[in-house]
Parts: structure tokens; sequence; C-alpha cells
């Protein structure tokens, strides 16, 4: 048993975790009535622990409310009330640990069940806990800290993964700038030291390296090496094999963990072992997908005929063929099939999640529901309009679902959705349209309401929807690429209200996709929208001040770093932009002046900076002051 002090560092899973052991050695012992009495009971009393330790918490959820500042978050009970008021950027789920991730100001920080800040919103990310352990990030790098928010790393590496079986991969840099792998322990020590170009998380207490060029190794949680393996790439272990490739042009196979071949080289992927069953590719040159299921002999389970096959949990497996056959990429039909192979429902579900307590999320690209083992829709919980994922928690049903939250009980009763109407001033508000015509084209547009003039409204709002891509798209048509787009209300001030309007448009098998950025200013009083150079004073030599003054931020202003060297020519008289109380936004596209990761560019320009050139008594400017 674990004796005080190691109680005081255990977490919620841990707890759990042993009281499982407990429980899997009773079973064991079932022919010993008496010794499983006593496993069935250290269980109990572990989970009476638990209980101390950990009291009970409101079950709260991730809520938002679209507002005239963006959309806000915060969190909602059971009955679809704000607990935690909206006023975060972003919100998580809270943790088996009570505590939940949260955006502010554009940091990330964590907050407990009552809303108070754990970890303070400082960082540009706070990874989940996992084995009581978490993640931080800054401009300086990776750190690990403690459910109290203690960081424990005494200095920063510039990666960190989560924690698997008390150890987490660190990287840092050499001295010719290459990263070298390592490890830590739960106290954010360097157990195993940064010194190989590769490595795996710990499966069954023991992980694959890489040694040097084409040489792996398998290494315990100490760092001593087990075995060696003179391959060119060696996979992660997983019921005992391990993929390899004895080439970097070869084919994988798999391999025992003294090294000696199972399964010959003959599989362009070969995903690690899992109760027995390991995901295949039998294409040799990647022209076509031949996905199939291999047991740890290299016999077929399901023959590798298939563009994709997934497996989802609880001894199931999704199995696709392609919605398009010349087009495997655009993505799949799947079918159920169970841990033998046998198909269990048809081809009909767009996506499927990981089965949990014997359901699983799923889609027909339509609509969105739950489904269980035997591949069947469970007609008793929601069934939710639109593409996306259902969650069960208790009897509360979490449904992400074209690109929104909501909340349902298990009879598909709606506790909580986000406000389609946003209330401006007066009889001004933004209502919130929504265009799905395919599986793969969804819009959220704005609709203002309470111009005076009827007629320019319309025209306002036929120029919205036209500019927020709301287009005839045929309902059945396969379409080459997905399209989503969405609105926010940036700023509203006075009588001027600035409309950001974004999409994303991805070409299916690219890389990425491509964001788009736009942002539209309109004068609710006079019923018109306004361009940059209509903050400016008639004939003033607004382009040339603005470029020069960017162009300086660019060269001082290390946060400018990555633009391209000599890219940046200057903005356009139509540069694209939007106002702020105190300052104007210019910005660029992807791509324009920097790398895609960039996002877009954007520079802040103070009025006071620009106070001469802006025609102070223009419509533009009295909209907004």
């Amino acid at each position: 048993m674990w004796n005080s002090e190691q109680n005081r560092h255990r977490t919620y899973q841990d707890y759990l975790r042993e009281a499982a052991m407990y429980l899997e050695d009773a079973e064991k012992k079932k022919k010993s009535p008496t010794q499983a009495r006593l496993s069935i009971q250290a269980a109990k009393n572990l989970l009476q622990q638990l209980r101390t330790a950990f009291p009970s918490r409101p079950v709260l959820f991730p809520a938002s409310v679209k507002t005239t500042n963006g959309v806000k978050w915060g969190y909602i009970n059971t009955k679809g009330s704000f607990i935690i008021p909206p006023r975060y950027e972003a919100a998580d789920d809270f943790q088996a640990n009570g505590l939940a991730g949260v955006q502010s100001k554009e940091r990330n920080g964590v907050i407990n069940s009552s809303g108070q800040f754990v970890v303070p919103p400082i960082y540009n990310t706070v990874t989940q806990f996992s084995e009581g352990r978490a993640q931080i990030l800054d401009d300086k790098g990776f750190r690990v800290i403690d459910e109290s928010g203690k960081i424990l790393t005494p200095k920063w590496y510039t990666y960190i993964g989560m924690y698997q079986e008390g150890r987490a991969i660190f990287a840092q840099a050499d001295a010719q700038g290459n990263s070298l792998y390592g490890y830590l322990d739960r106290d954010g020590k360097e157990v195993i030291p940064a010194k190989y170009p590769s490595a795996n998380d710990f499966r069954d207490g023991k992980a694959v390296v890489q040694l040097k060029e084409n040489e792996y190794a398998l290494i315990d949680r100490n760092g001593t090496t087990l075995h060696t393996y003179p391959h060119a790439l060696v996979g992660s272990l997983g019921d005992g094999l391990m993929s390899f490739k004895q080439t970097p042009d070869g084919l994988f196979g798999y391999m025992d963990e003294q090294g000696k071949v199972v399964i010959s080289p003959q599989f362009s992927v070969a995903l690690p072992f899992e109760k027995g069953r390991a995901v295949i590719n039998a294409s040799k040159d990647f022209t076509a997908n031949l996905y199939g299921l291999i047991d740890k002999k290299g016999n077929e389970i399901i023959k590798p005929v298939y563009n994709d096959v997934q497996t989802v949990g609880e001894d199931r497996v999704a199995v696709g063929k392609a919605r398009i056959a010349s087009a495997p990429y655009a993505g799949s039909r799947y079918a159920i099939a169970d841990w033998n192979g046998k198909l269990l429902s048809e081809f009909v579900y767009t996506d499927v999640s990981r089965f949990h307590q014997g359901i699983a999320s799923a889609t027909d690209g339509q609509r969105t529901f739950f489904i269980y083992r035997n591949g069947r829709i469970a007609r008793n919980l929601p069934i939710v309009s639109g593409v996306g994922t259902l969650t069960l928690t208790g009897d509360i049903v979490k449904a992400v679902v074209d690109m929104r939250t909501s909340y349902y009980d298990r009879s598909g009763k709606l506790i909580y959705a986000q406000n389609t109407l946003i209330p401006l001033r007066g009889d001004y508000r933004v209502r919130e349209e929504k265009y799905a015509p395919n599986k793969d084209y969804l819009v959220y547009y704005p609709q203002i309401e309470g111009i005076k003039d009827r007629s320019a409204e319309q025209r306002i709002n036929q120029m919205l929807k036209e500019r927020s891509k709301v287009k005839k798209i045929e309902p059945n048509a396969q379409l080459t690429s997905s399209y989503s787009g969405d609105f926010e209300v940036e700023f509203f001030q006075k009588d001027l209200l600035v409309l950001q309007l974004s999409g994303y448009e991805y070409p299916f098998g690219a890389a990425h996709g491509m964001p788009s950025e736009e942002y539209v200013h309109i004068d609710l009083a006079k019923a018109k929208t306004y361009q940059l150079k209509d903050l400016f004073l008639p004939n003033s030599d607004y382009v040339r001040v603005l470029s020069e003054i960017i162009g300086q931020q660019i060269k001082t202003d290390p946060q400018y770093s990555y633009v391209f060297p000599d890219s940046y020519k200057g903005i356009k008289p139509d540069q694209p932009f939007y106002v702020k109380e105190d300052a104007l936004m210019i910005y660029f596209a992807p791509y324009e002046i920097a790398p895609y990761a960039a996002g877009f560019p954007t520079f802040r320009i103070p009025y006071e900076q620009i106070q001469s050139l802006i025609n102070t008594r223009g419509d533009f400017w009295r909209s907004f002051h």
C-alpha cells in the first residue's frame, strides 16, 4: 500500500488505476474466494480514499456566448445556468482532477471549479494534465507544472511531451542545433539524459529510442538498454512487437523485443499492435490505399482492400471505403466490424469516434448520433442535425456539431445552445444565420436588424451574405474542397459596427487549407460601409506614411522577425484593416510577407501617431469617436 508521503502526491487517475488493478487481481483469483475478497476490499478502500482526497465537485461544462466583444466562454451546470460567467476567449472541459484550461487576453491558464486561477493566464500554451502533470509553453520554451501550478523543471526545453508511465519525453538542442531527446520523471528531473535523435513514449515499462542512424534500441524506465536493432526505422512497442524498416526506402514488417522477425517486411504502413491486432497498408507505392487488419502471426483479419481502417476501442474497428474512388484522400464511408473482422453495419458513417462504455459518436454526413457496439444507431439517445461529435457525461450529452457546442439531456431535450442574436444598442442587433447546403460546406453569416432605411439594410445584408461566401452549392455534389465560414463582432462603439468574416478552405488531399479574413466596417446610423481611405483627409499621403511606420516596426520589433526578407514593399490603398478604439490595425494575408504559420501578420498603429492625417470631421471617424 501507499504510505502517507506517496498519498500526498497521488492523482485522481492514480487512485482509479490502482483500484482497477485490484479488481483485475480479484478476477484472476476467483478460484480462491478469500484472496479475491481481499482484493475487492482493497479496491473499495481505494475508492473511499479517492472520495476523501477528491470531494465531489459541481459538474460544469464549457459554454459560449456571442457578444459585442466576440465569443466568450464560461461554464454551465446540468440545467444550463452559468456558474462561471462567460469571460474567457476559450475554455476546455474540466478534467478528472477538477481543473480546466482557459484563455484570457490571448494567454492560457488553468482554473478550478470555482473559477479561480490555479495557473495564471500568462502562457502561450498549457496542455491537458496527464499523471498529475501538465506542460506550459512561453516564449522561452516548455516547462512542467503540477496540479497546484508549481513549476517543477528548473529550466526550459524545446519540447516536453505528455507523461506516460511516469516519464515524459523532452528535447533540447545540441551544439550543432540538432534536437536530442531524453526523459523527465514526475518531479521534472532528467532521469534519462538527452542523447537520442528520436524517442517514443513508454509502454509496459519500455520505450523505443534511436541511438544513431540505422540503429535503434529498447530501453527500460531507467534508460538501461535492453536490446538494439540495426534497422533504418523502428516503431513503437505494442503487444511485445515493433514495426521496423530494414532500409529507408523499404517496407515495414514486425519483430519481437529480441529483434526476431515475426512478420516479414511487406507493408507501407504498419501501426502498433493493440490487443493482438494491428492496422496495416499493403500498398507498396502509395498509389492506392490497401488498409487491413492483421493478427500477431500476420494473418489477415480484415483483408487489405480498404481506403482506411481504424481501431476504435472495445474490440471494434471502423472500416472505410473511399467516398470517391478516384480521390481516396476525400475521405471514407465507414462500417463497424468486430475484432474478428465481421462487418456489423453497412458503410454509412462518414466518421466514427472511439467507443466508451458501449457507445461511440458517429455521423452520416447529415446527422450526428451515438452507435452501439453492434454498429446500430442508439435511438434512445439524442440525434443532432449536422456533422460533429457527441460525448455522454452522466445524463448530459455534449454536442460539438457544425462548429457549435450545445448540450442535451438523454431524451434529446436542449439544455443550452449559443445565442444566435447579438443585441447592440436600441433596436440594433446582429442575427446569426446558418447556411449548410452540402456536407462539405458550412457558413455562419451575420444579418443586421434595426437600420431605419429598410432598403439600405437589405443591401448591406446582401453584401454580408456575398462576402461570407454564401453561394449556390448543390446538396449532393461531391466538392473538391471543404469550406467553413464564421463571423464575430470585432468592435462596436457609438454607431460603428466592425464584423470579422473568417473562412477556411481545405482542398482534399492538401497538406493544409487556406484561411481567409475580412473586416466590414458598417455605420448603422448612416447605413453605409467604410474603406481605409475614408479614415483619412482627402489627398493625404496615408499610404506612404502607414507603409513607413509598418516598415520601421518590421525592422525594430523582434515580434516581426518572421517576416520574409525583402518581401515587404509597403501597403496598398485598399490594404485590409480594422479599427479599434485607440489604434488602426493593418494586416496581411498568409504567405504575403511571412510563412503560413505566422497567420495574418498584423500591425498596430496608434491614432496619435497618425493624427495629422485623420479626417476627424469625416463620417468614418465620427461614427466611433
